[in-house]
């Protein structure tokens, strides 16, 4: 799905693969593992959730998946469980690099949710790590892994892009309740979804964008975002005109995800998160989502092609907005 960048290993040298499903751990049980990535390992048969590393712990039958092994600790994971083939790191981004080089030395396949790193440094060092260790490193951009991103892609293929208008307003209260880390430092705040809607933009768009300005709004009481707005534009000479984003973490009500976008030959429309594509009005796309089944066949097409996939463009674009936006302090989050 992803077209070479970059920041995309070559291909890495890799043992035989074994037979059957693959034995995968996943590290950092919470919301998004549990409603997405243990759904997604059952449905597509490819992997076998050998392991789940929770630091708080937690009791097997307390977690609803039978007599799969809680640990405390990945090191803890991986000394009891020489034979797994694989994690998907699912924690909060500021711990995901000490995990992802632990697992990679211990000869692993890695799965990163996104964002894959809390800063562009730390990625270019797992590319290191992952081309050292001869094995798969995946930074899972699950919003691409809808059809209708794909078919959106191939329609802007040689088509030149006037405008695009990106709305991405959700509640975190309902996404992220109680979770502190999302606003302190390294956590995203906003740019923590707004991300997803980056991730498709670069993956549709016929040309690259630079971020011209930002306002970022960040609570009185947290360390990053709960709002944002970036202006971007094509480079010289590209097919891509103006890109405007508006981020914001309070939506109550019904949730926007949505890509409008202003060709030469007419309009598309992505919504409700990259599911859904209207062409000039006219329903062309609506499908279910499917996005974590589409990562994790995609991880196991990797480890099987000996080959990693790490798209650095997304992350890239929230640098940048964070290098040359305006920072405005705003009224105090409480849960």
């Amino acid at each position: 799905m992803t077209r070479p960048t970059p920041l995309t290993p070559a291909p890495l040298t890799l043992g035989p693969l074994a037979l059957g499903p693959l034995a995968l751990g996943i590290v950092g049980f919470g919301k998004i593992a549990r409603d997405q990535h243990v759904p997604a390992i059952a449905a597509t048969g490819l992997f076998r959730l050998a392991a789940v590393v929770s630091p708080h712990g937690a009791p097997p039958e307390e977690t609803g998946l039978g007599d799969v092994p809680v640990f405390r600790s990945q090191g803890e994971m991986l000394a009891a469980l020489p034979g797994l083939d694989a994690v998907a790191i699912c924690t909060p981004p500021a711990v995901r690099h000490a995990l992802t080089v632990e697992a990679l030395r211990a000869g692993k396949h890695v799965l990163i949710e996104k964002p894959p790193a809390a800063t562009l440094t730390e990625l270019r060092l797992l590319l290191d790590a992952a081309e050292g260790a001869g094995r798969t490193l995946f930074a899972a951009w699950h919003s691409r892994f809808n059809t209708a991103v794909e078919e959106t892609r191939r329609r802007l293929a040689g088509a030149t892009v006037r405008n695009v208008a990106i709305t991405w307003k959700e509640d975190v209260r309902r996404w992220h309740p109680g979770q502190d880390w999302i606003f302190a430092a390294g956590g995203f705040g906003v740019f923590d979804p707004g991300i997803n809607a980056l991730s498709i933009l670069t993956e549709i768009l016929p040309g690259p964008v630079v971020v011209r300005d930002a306002e970022l709004r960040v609570p009185a009481n947290r360390d990053t975002p709960i709002a944002a707005t970036l202006r971007m534009e094509g480079v010289a000479g590209s097919a891509v005109g103006t890109v405007s984003a508006a981020f914001d973490f309070l939506q109550g009500g019904e949730q926007t995800w949505t890509i409008a976008i202003e060709t030469e030959g007419g309009r598309l429309d992505l919504t409700h998160g990259g599911t859904r594509l209207n062409v000039d009005g006219v329903p062309v796309l609506a499908e279910p989502d499917a996005e974590y089944q589409g990562i994790y066949r995609r991880f196991h097409h990797l480890i099987a092609d000996s080959a990693g996939d790490v798209d650095a463009r997304p992350l890239q674009l929230v640098a940048d907005a964070c290098l040359v936006g305006r920072w405005r302090t705003t009224d105090a989050f409480h849960w």
